[in-house]
């Protein structure tokens, strides 16, 4: 915005003021010098979050450590005449190139080969790690670190293959286990159904056939800036209730007279043991990652907004998930003074619903398609901990944008909250993904934290699993 002074960063050691306004008026992206008053507390350096339109960073903006504050003051008019296809050409990761987190944070390849296309990473509570590789039609166990990072033990738990949708593919995606204490089941939901396979803590192998649980859910589909086909899978905090997220099918059809949308940019809740309840939140156009906050027991969700309204519209977002409530898609969406501005492709609809419609806690990037979420565990004294500020936090994959001309996204975010919840803020935190000259070979879709306290990022570009550990000195602040 004109005029906008911010504070900003200048450098890990040695930080020294710098002096300037930003003229956004003269050039479309902002010079910005800066009037900075840099804190230096423990080794940590203070700066203010970006806002207006300085916080809409593109790809090769971004870096560890960049704090973003985006409000539905920040967006613009509709531009559908913006709309690009710009998708990335993914290419073979160069040699030596690998993500960037903050000072004071190792990053070490943790697992790689063999998968087709890794995607949601759960942790169990004995501490293996259970991947999804959806194309692969297979779930798989990582276990262990060794002296290199790397993991001591890679095995195929299961194979879908036989659960297969009418697309060939069953998909599996989401992963839960249940009970949350000494499981005895670990739940998979695919694209058309949520099975279980009996569990004990150990198993590198499925010990019995798997069982369905939910027989059928919303078919698969999968288009441009649509057609979504992953299926998260959490329980609630007590264990009474099944989440399934459902994204549409489509970029933002009229649902009215649409049956291919039925139950669809849902939440649907179930017991358990399948049986169908409600569908416990609409209006939420694909939420990728479920999760349950530790301090709150709420559900939230990780979602992908819809495309074609511009380069800034419409935020993707992390949040909470209010029982029965609606957030819009895709008659509106968020920042209207009312509850919703209308999506202008269906002018006068449901006017009845504006002010349902709930805004976000955390507004993210818009079209940097915002995938898993974690929260950062309450009490971690773990070897490999994060710094204690963390705590209750979220860490979420981004799995990078294609409608928008300057690419946003292909990095792990997160997401700052106080006493569980959110503060509204983000810091970029695990960049690199893309090279100096924009050639992307990363791709984050999948966070987890591992039982020692180190994050585990999973990318479907170069299809590699990371691990983040904190290994003391510099960081970011937290606030």
């Amino acid at each position: 915005m004109a005029g906008q002074i911010s504070v900003r960063d200048v450098g890990d050691a040695n930080p020294e003021a710098a002096v300037g306004i930003d003229f956004s008026m003269f050039i479309q992206r902002a010079v910005v010098v800066v009037l900075s008053v840099v804190a230096v507390s423990s080794g940590a350096c203070a700066q203010a979050s970006l806002s207006g339109q300085s916080a809409f960073e593109d790809a090769l903006q971004q870096k560890p450590g960049n704090k973003i504050h985006l409000t539905t003051a920040d967006l613009p008019a509709p531009a559908p005449e913006q709309s690009v296809d710009n998708g990335p050409h993914v290419v073979r990761r160069p040699a030596g190139a690998m993500p960037i987190a903050p000072a004071g944070y190792t990053v070490q390849l943790y697992a790689e080969g063999d998968f087709k296309e890794p995607r949601l990473i759960r942790t169990a509570p004995n501490g293996d790690l259970f991947l999804a590789d959806s194309h692969g039609d297979k779930i798989w166990v990582l276990r262990g670190v060794g002296p290199d990072g790397k993991a001591l033990q890679k095995e195929v738990y299961a194979d879908i293959t036989s659960f297969a949708s009418e697309n060939g593919k069953a998909l599996p995606f989401g992963i839960a286990f249940y009970p949350a204490v000494n499981p005895k089941w670990v739940y998979v939901a695919n694209t058309v159904n949520v099975i279980r396979y009996p569990y004990v803590a150990g198993d590198l192998k499925a010990r019995g056939p798997a069982e369905v649980v939910v027989k059928e859910l919303p078919g698969f589909a999968q288009l441009r800036g649509g057609g979504h086909w992953t299926r998260d899978v959490v329980f609630s905090k007590d264990g009474t209730r099944l989440f399934v997220s459902v994204g549409s099918r489509s970029n933002v059809d009229d649902t009215d007279n649409n049956p291919t949308e039925f139950h669809r940019a849902d939440v649907l809740e179930y017991t358990p043991e399948g049986k169908f309840v409600k569908v416990y939140a609409s209006g939420i156009r694909n939420c990728v990652g479920e999760a349950i906050n530790p301090v709150t027991g709420q559900l939230w969700c990780s979602t992908n907004e819809r495309d074609q309204l511009g380069n800034h519209l419409v935020p993707d977002y992390i949040t909470h998930v209010q029982e029965d409530g609606f957030y819009g898609w895709p008659w509106w969406y968020m920042g209207g003074p009312d509850g919703g501005k209308q999506d202008p492709r269906h002018e006068g609809k449901h006017p009845e619903l504006q002010s349902k419609v709930i805004t976000p806690d955390v507004l993210m990037q818009p079209h940097m398609a915002s995938l898993e979420m974690v929260f950062y565990p309450m009490k971690q004294t773990g070897a490999s901990a994060f710094p204690a500020g963390v705590n209750g936090d979220v860490f979420a994959a981004e799995h990078g944008s294609w409608n928008r001309k300057n690419r946003a996204g292909y990095e792990v975010v997160h997401a700052f909250l106080k006493d569980g919840k959110a503060t509204g803020e983000y810091e970029d935190f695990l960049t690199g993904f893309v090279t100096p000259a924009g050639e992307v070979w990363g791709r984050p879709v999948g966070v987890t934290v591992a039982k020692d306290g180190a994050l585990i990022v999973v990318e479907d570009g170069a299809k590699t699993v990371w691990r983040v550990t904190y290994t003391g000195g510099q960081q970011t602040a937290k606030r």
